[in-house]
């Protein structure tokens, strides 16, 4: 009997890809396509993006970046978050074409077409990495999900907001930002 034994892929295997339009992300080596997100989904990213990037220019806190751009955790494992946040002391990881290292805060827009991805293949990529805190945004559900890092490297749910609550972060102190304004009407 034959046995059939896939390649792990590289990063710059991944690299070397025909440019078809499509996201990708590499976790452990295996290729993911990541579906196109539907406008809900975009409203949202946009909102926060604009909001949290204005938030942290002016106090000079760090950079937000948006997908697509690759967070390279290894040769084996690059992903593409909706969101992340790299403080301004760690902006080295940062290069012209990714970002090769551990943001400060990954924010994860969710989409039924990659919810469950989004919540175990790339929970487990992020703990494994020591992303400090992450977010899982609902645009459908209109709600909000914060979880913080724990020394054993498993994730803690801090808070669970819907409506008027608002967003805070260990990462950007100071930010207070109403969950109403990233989904609203």
């Amino acid at each position: 009997m034959a046995t059939i034994v896939a390649p792990k892929l590289t990063y710059r295997d991944l690299q070397a890809m025909p440019n078809d339009g499509r996201r990708y992300e590499l976790v452990d080596g295996e290729v993911y396509m990541t579906p196109a997100p539907g406008t809900r989904h975009q409203r949202a990213v946009g909102k926060l993006f604009r909001a949290l990037s204005e938030f942290a220019q002016a106090r000079d806190l760090g950079e937000i970046f948006l997908a697509p751009c690759d967070v390279v955790f290894g040769e084996r494992t690059a992903v593409q978050p909706d969101l992340f946040f790299v403080r301004q002391g760690r902006l080295s990881i940062v290069t012209d074409t990714n970002v090769q290292g551990v943001p400060d805060l990954v924010i994860e827009v969710l989409s039924p077409s990659n919810a469950a991805f989004d919540r175990e293949t790339k929970l487990q990529v992020y703990a494994r990495a020591g992303v400090p805190e992450l977010w899982y945004l609902d645009p459908e559900e209109r709600t909000a999900e914060v979880l913080n890092l724990g020394a054993d490297r498993r994730y803690v749910l801090t808070a669970k907001l819907s409506g008027k609550a608002d967003l805070v972060s260990d990462a950007l102190p100071g930010l207070s930002l109403r969950l109403d304004e990233v989904f609203p009407g």
